[in-house]
């Protein structure tokens, strides 16, 4: 709006919002428009821009980019107010309205929850946004971010603490949820993605419980898993669905037929290869017998008298080796044994073993002639 003054001074006319002088000459022949100048045309700071709402698990957070004055050096601060729609009445964001408080803030963000949805706005009301820049005295326009619904447009992260426990052909699958949600209002849906290594991916049905088992699954195999959540609001009837969690990977272990037969399968092969190195032994042996007999036969050795005696020939040790022979080594038995003709079998001549060296004497008697003895000598 402008304001159209008719000046008729008597020489010059002083504008004190302009602060320019106008000649008389030129009052007379025309008329100036002047801007009309508010309040708030002196106060206006610009507003901030870009406004993000982040709205992750249970995470609630408004940003914005930073406002800034090229000849002022002064922090510039920021004041956040929340809206329940359909309600037309503002809040600030401060202590007495919620946890957290966001009056008079240097970084332009706002956080109102981080690890639990009770500590930000409800997760199933309609949340209006906005933001203000002051810098002293000036102000800058309300800046309102698109409407949320927490339930409607969070994003739902992966499960977390994801347990895989290998059985016989099957895997049990344990994991957290993304975040709690009251049971009244909300649930998980959980979707199991499985594959074996190298081979087609496969999913699940939706399982509303944490704890999932896998059957059917070939034993002694590997399998890679990756667990997704998804979010379903009751009262709006609306599903979001989640990011899938870290690819983790497990081996299911034998059945007790599979383990029986792995161990016959382990003693078969130890057995044929004992059997195969034995045999090679055998047939080695048999083709190089000189030369095994060779590398393991002990070398000749000379008794222990001889080796001194032929370090020192002067010594007598062969007199002293005789010498310490015992009497009783040269006592000799002489057995004598006096045997008759065949044809007169029935006398028989009686036999005499003595300890002397002499003849043993041949009895005649009934005109019989005993043969000549048999002498046997022993050396004891």
């Amino acid at each position: 709006m402008s304001v159209v003054h008719q000046f008729n001074p008597p020489s010059t006319f002083c504008s004190v919002l302009l602060l320019r002088c106008i000649p008389k000459e030129e009052t007379e022949t025309q008329s100036i428009k002047l801007p009309a100048l508010t309040k708030d045309s002196l106060s206006q700071l610009p507003a901030p821009r870009n406004l993000k709402v982040y709205l992750y698990n249970t995470q609630q957070a408004l940003s914005w980019e930073p406002v800034t004055l090229s000849n002022d050096l002064r922090p510039v601060v920021y004041q956040v107010q929340h809206q329940y729609n359909p309600s037309s009445n503002w809040y600030d964001v401060n202590k007495e309205n919620s946890k957290v408080d966001c009056t008079n803030i240097i970084v332009p963000k706002c956080v109102f929850s981080t690890n639990n949805l009770s500590e930000g706005f409800p997760p199933s009301f309609n949340i209006s946004l906005r933001v203000q820049a002051k810098l002293a005295g000036l102000v800058s326009d309300w800046v309102t971010a698109p409407w949320f619904q927490h339930y409607r447009n969070a994003t739902i992260g992966p499960p977390e603490n994801v347990w895989v426990t290998p059985e016989e052909g099957s895997f049990n699958i344990k994991f957290s949820s993304p975040f709690d949600v009251p049971a009244s209002e909300a649930y998980f849906l959980y979707y199991v993605y499985y594959w074996e290594k190298g081979g087609i991916q496969q999913v699940t049905r939706p399982y509303r419980s944490n704890f999932i088992t896998l059957n059917n699954l070939k034993p002694l195999r590997a399998y890679c898993f990756q667990v997704k959540a998804e979010l379903f609001w009751i009262s709006g009837k609306i599903s979001r669905p989640g990011h899938l969690s870290d690819i983790s990977c497990s081996e299911t272990t034998a059945g007790a037929s599979a383990k029986l037969q792995q161990v016959i399968l382990i003693a078969v092969g130890t057995f044929l290869l004992l059997s195969v190195v034995v045999g090679t032994c055998l047939f080695l042996v048999r083709k190089y017998r000189g030369l095994v007999k060779y590398w393991f036969q002990s070398p000749p050795r000379i008794p222990a008298q001889l080796e001194e005696y032929l370090k020192d020939p002067d010594q007598p040790i062969l007199d002293a080796l005789d010498n310490d022979s015992s009497p009783k080594d040269d006592a000799w038995d002489s057995v004598s044994i006096v045997l008759s003709p065949e044809n007169e079998g029935e006398d028989v001549l009686q036999s005499t073993v003595n300890q002397s060296t002499g003849p043993s004497q041949q009895p005649v008697e009934g005109g019989l002639q005993a043969s000549e003895p048999t002498d046997v000598t022993v050396r004891t």
